[in-house]
């Protein structure tokens, strides 16, 4: 891997980074989208032109947030001016029939939500559960998916049974398997972990799962942006992502499916404006007549039109560049990372499975000889923004990569940890 060598020059602790030079925020300079081979590293180099992002660091940390390109920002910045001129708000019907073509479901089977945390709240209090039911989640999660089924079962009495996660896909359905028995009623994984990237083999979960009765609430906050995602294909009941990691959408927005055969499954504790069928506070006693037969029951009140066009302006980015391409690009990064720090293999341990299919688009490792607390400074200090993950007692150091990543800030990266490891 000769060509990691390409930054040497730009190294040391006051590391200079490779600029993209020629790129300006100004409409009527910005590069056009590309036209060439996908196949084509220049293609990838191409497409970083079109986020605003700033070229004095190099950006690492996708599975935080996602930075949105010029054509979401712009068709933020459009729709809350059309508003606030004509004063008419309207609402985001069309926006949602867009967004569930963009995921393979029925618009009927689709909330718009503000984050990933919320969709799981929605879950982890709308499922009929009595106490002593089981869920299965894992030792991995992610506050935003620990938490509310710790709280659910801190007030209802349910039992939360973990795994360790594994190296490889069997191994992890057979871990679920391990848990599963008579009281188990839910099956809470996330998709991808957020400590190491590790893929779990969802579509065989939801199968298992199905075949026991079982409903499956999958935290998607890594799934929707990377894989070609069609949650129909994918076989869960309950699906909850965001759009503001992977997706490059606007902050604040998120959605939850509901298989259609399962709306019914779920208790819509918290509803509002166009969740009902009727309601009437002029008899006694007051009625409400029931609930809309689709999950937009769980979008409660006003929702800002404007971020649903920004949902929209971030799924068609992803069409334009094509699904498929995006997850073979994410994969193609992942793999280079992965090559680049396995020659360090004396200097640090690499904690994602080596195995492709557990893989999408993140690595985590931990530092040998040194902390991961140090190690994420110096890479801070050198002008790389990673993440610090100290969750489930990982102690490591995570790096995701997207569109906008190239090999080339791949080689600096590698190049500046070689040398704090050092």
């Amino acid at each position: 891997m000769s060509s990691r060598r390409t930054f040497l020059h730009h190294l040391g602790l006051g590391l200079s980074l490779p600029t993209l030079a020629g790129f300006s925020f100004a409409k009527e300079n910005r590069n056009p989208f590309p036209t060439g081979p996908v196949q084509d590293e220049a293609y990838w180099k191409a497409i970083r032109g079109q986020f605003p992002l700033t070229a004095d660091r190099i950006y690492l940390n996708n599975g935080t947030f996602g930075p949105a390109p010029f054509s979401v920002l712009d068709a933020l910045e459009k729709s809350n001016r059309d508003i606030n001129t004509s004063g008419e708000y309207g609402n985001s019907d069309q926006e949602r029939i867009q967004l569930t073509q963009f995921f393979g479901i029925k618009p009927t089977e689709l909330s718009i939500t503000h984050n990933t945390t919320e969709g799981i709240n929605i879950l982890a209090w709308g499922i009929p559960l009595q106490p002593g039911d089981e869920v299965i989640l894992t030792t991995h999660e992610h506050v935003g998916n620990a938490v509310p089924w710790l709280n659910r079962a801190k007030y209802d009495g349910i039992v939360l049974r973990t795994l360790e996660p594994k190296a490889t896909q069997e191994e992890n359905l057979t871990e679920v398997q391990k848990l599963i028995n008579s009281k188990t009623k839910v099956i809470a994984l996330p998709h991808v972990t957020c400590t190491t990237g590790l893929v779990f083999p969802i579509q065989e979960i939801c199968s298992l799962a199905k075949s026991r009765g079982i409903l499956t609430a999958i935290d998607g906050a890594h799934g929707a942006g990377t894989f070609d995602l069609n949650l129909h294909a994918l076989g869960c009941d309950f699906y909850a992502g965001c759009f503001h990691k992977w997706m490059l959408g606007p902050s604040g927005t998120a959605f939850l499916y509901l298989r259609e055969e399962s709306l019914e499954k779920l208790r819509p504790l918290m509803i509002g404006g166009h969740s009902d069928t009727g309601w009437n506070m002029n008899v006694n006693p007051p009625t409400l007549a029931g609930y809309v037969p689709s999950a937009r029951r769980f979008d409660y009140g006003t929702q800002s039109k404007s971020l649903a066009v920004g949902m929209v302006a971030a799924a068609e980015f992803h069409d334009k560049i094509g699904k498929t391409n995006i997850e073979t690009r994410l994969k193609t990064l992942n793999q280079y990372l992965f090559e680049g720090l396995s020659e360090m293999n004396s200097k640090l341990d690499i904690l994602t499975p080596e195995e492709k299919e557990s893989r999408i688009s993140l690595i985590s490792f931990r530092p040998k000889n040194t902390s991961y607390q140090a190690c994420g400074n110096a890479l801070g200090k050198a002008g790389f923004r990673i993440r610090q993950v100290p969750e489930g007692g990982v102690n490591a150091i995570r790096v995701s990569t997207h569109v906008y990543n190239t090999q080339e800030e791949l080689d600096a990266f590698l190049v500046a940890l070689k040398q704090i490891l050092t």
